[in-house]
């Protein structure tokens, strides 16, 4: 073979060094190897199908490792020295230096590392700016700099900041582990429950950073919290609970002092981003301005009115910067810090035109479903936002999977207005993540129902518009009964599963619904609620419980959705029928004659639970669908070994400049 390098005159000879074909790993492998490497580079596509990577086809990935593009392809559009070097690291084998465990038991972790990255496939999201002006690009640089500091403000909440220095630089496997879960702990399904799963040898304990930790080690610590007699202030969600000043007692801290040299750094970011925004972009630079305030005084609702003024009719771009969600700690009442920037994808607006004179009567009927005490509302709410995502940080990069839809704020005067929703329009739309899907419908839906089975974004994104829109519908967190809202009347976690619970349903009775407006056809209502029930399956694979015991909420309402679609026989199990793939024994049919039945009986059960605070209802379902050991947890089990055998999609992200 040719070699790289020469013998110099009078020296002995050096060793030689192939030249590189690049053509050792398949796109597959070398996506999967790049990340156990934590090199962020990504093979998006063999262009011409000659199964050689070339220069152009190189994506650079935003977040880790060293980010510029010209450290890995010259301005010759040639590859670079540094290149060669991981590639050949890349092809090495798992025992090479960089990897080889010192210990029998690390190495075993070591191999845990390696099984919990191999459930993610590294799906890229990427976004060409380079046609942008000067001013947009810098403001996209600012905004790429602050989402580094929410993500470091979001690990001390989970209570892990301390823990990513101690990973050392040859465990680069452990390193990508921790970055993708944004924790040193497991999270994929086959190997979460597997004590030993870690990114560092010690195993550090799940203590959140939101929570004294003396008090964490009791399962029913959230219980407590809530009973105490100032516990509407230890509930809020902007806040950090502390000990108090006497034993016993408990008091809080807001996220702008908890966090406040965070918080500080993040608002400065975005004031720059502002500030090098064009007049154009009004709309846009008030919501970064508001939303930099928000940082410094803690204090919301000021940004959260930026945020709705700002709309695809004023702006190119979207940004969500703010603590939102409480999915991803126990209690579930404190809001985790987020930012999602996209650009506005245009369709939405057709989408807004033949849905924002229908949304009264949508109310209007929703809550004729619900029943008293609820009553329906003038509802003023936008119609979701389509978006496409450029970058997700902290709570809204997940290890795996993804957000399709949102809406926004949850709490406070402006989420009672209607708030503002988007649905995320370039999510899993790739080759690879279609042609993963048709193999697990394949798998779990019998022959005659995956007939109608489609792998297209066009069914998610229905799904995600109306689910989104829904949160706007009927009794949501805001709604009272007794002056309780939904969060003290069930409890945190429930009242977040019984709203997303709420949302889905409602999405899928809307769409037969909207039938009767001329907006859809029966086939194409069919396919929807077949990829319903998929989506159903890829949350039911998941498990109905985190590792440490916190349920998972849409886990547990597809399991709610697909038991009830069962028992009303919209959804039979035909345990003895061969799959559509041909291979697996016993297989779901979908009678779409039934499924509209189906979907309104549930849709009339969850709304009246959410209407009249009927906690024990609640509770009646997830005994029923969720925790039961009975022959539907059987079928569950079966849903989970079949999707799982595809890696999840585990988003990363590229910005081109």
């Amino acid at each position: 073979m040719l070699s790289l390098g020469a013998v110099v005159a009078c020296q002995p000879a050096k060793p030689a060094e192939t030249i590189i074909a690049y053509n050792n790993l398949v796109r597959e492998d070398f996506n999967r190897r790049a990340a156990e490497k934590f090199l962020p580079l990504f093979w998006r596509e063999d262009t011409n199908r000659d199964g050689v990577l070339q220069p152009s086809e190189l994506a650079i990935l935003w977040g880790y490792g060293d980010s510029d593009p010209t450290h890995w392809v010259n301005a010759q559009q040639k590859f670079t020295p540094q290149f060669d070097q991981a590639y050949r690291s890349m092809v090495q084998p798992d025992g090479s230096a960089d990897s080889k465990a010192d210990s029998k038991d690390d190495q075993e972790r070591h191999k845990l590392v390696l099984q919990e990255l191999a459930q993610g496939r590294p799906t890229l999201v990427e976004t060409d700016l380079t046609h942008e002006t000067p001013a947009n690009s810098g403001a996209v640089r600012h905004l790429m700099t602050g989402a580094q500091g929410i993500e470091r403000i979001y690990a001390k909440q989970k209570g892990v900041s301390d823990f990513a220095d101690k990973i050392p630089a040859t465990d680069p496997a452990s390193r990508m582990l921790f970055y993708r879960n944004q924790s040193p702990f497991c999270e994929a399904p086959m190997t979460e429950n597997n004590p030993n799963c870690s990114a560092l040898p010690m195993k550090p304990p799940r203590i959140f950073g939101l929570y004294p930790a003396g008090i964490q080690s009791d399962p029913k610590f959230c219980d407590a919290l809530a009973k105490a007699p100032n516990a509407k202030e230890l509930m809020d969600h902007f806040n950090v609970v502390v000990e108090g000043d006497r034993p016993g007692a408990f008091k809080t801290l807001p996220y702008n002092e908890a966090y406040k040299d965070d918080m500080q750094a993040v608002a400065t970011e975005l004031e720059a981003a502002a500030n090098s925004l064009g007049p154009e972009e009004q709309a846009f630079k008030s919501y970064l301005m508001a939303a930099a305030e928000g940082f410094r005084t803690n204090n919301w609702e000021p940004a959260d009115r930026a945020w709705v003024a700002m709309s695809a009719e004023n702006s190119r771009w979207y940004a969500r910067v703010a603590p939102d969600e409480v999915y991803y700690e126990p209690c579930a009442w404190k809001a985790g810090f987020a930012l999602q920037f996209a650009r506005i994808n245009p369709e939405s607006l057709e989408w807004r035109k033949k849905l924002d004179p229908l949304k009264n009567e949508m109310e209007n009927t929703i809550a004729a479903m619900a029943g008293p005490p609820y009553k329906p509302r003038d509802v003023q709410f936008k119609l979701p936002d389509f978006i496409d995502v450029v970058l997700n940080a902290a709570d809204q990069r997940a290890p795996s999977g993804g957000t399709i839809g949102q809406s926004l704020p949850n709490w406070g005067p402006v989420a009672e207005a209607g708030g503002r929703t988007v649905a995320m329009t370039n999510l899993f739309t790739d080759a690879d993540s279609q042609k993963a899907l048709a193999a697990q419908m394949a798998s779990l839906f019998c022959a005659a129902t995956n007939m109608k089975a489609t792998t297209s974004g066009k069914e998610t994104l229905v799904s995600s518009l109306l689910h989104e829109a829904a949160h706007n519908l009927g009794p949501a967190h805001e709604y009272k009964v007794n002056g309780k809202v939904d969060s003290v009347a069930f409890g945190g976690p429930l009242a977040s599963m019984l709203e997303e619970l709420k949302a889905q349903t409602s999405s899928m009775f809307l769409k037969d619904w909207l039938i009767t407006k001329g907006l859809f056809t029966q086939d194409e209502v069919n396919q929807n609620h077949l990829r319903d029930v998929a989506w159903g399956f890829g949350h039911i694979s998941r498990g109905m419980y985190t590792a440490e015991g916190t349920p998972r909420t849409y886990s547990q309402l597809a399991a709610i959705q697909l038991g009830s679609f069962i028992k009303s026989g919209g959804v039979t199990w035909k345990a003895g029928e061969k799959a559509a793939n041909g291979n697996d024994t016993g297989c779901f049919e979908i009678d779409f004659t039934k499924m509209p039945a189906a979907v309104r009986d549930l849709e009339m059960t969850v709304l009246r639970i959410k209407a009249t605070a009927d906690k024990a209802g609640a509770e009646k379902l997830k005994v029923a669908f969720v925790d039961a050991k009975d022959e539907f947890a059987q079928v569950k089990d079966t849903v989970r070994e079949r999707w799982l055998r595809a890696p999840r999609a585990s988003l990363v992200y590229s910005l081109k400049f």
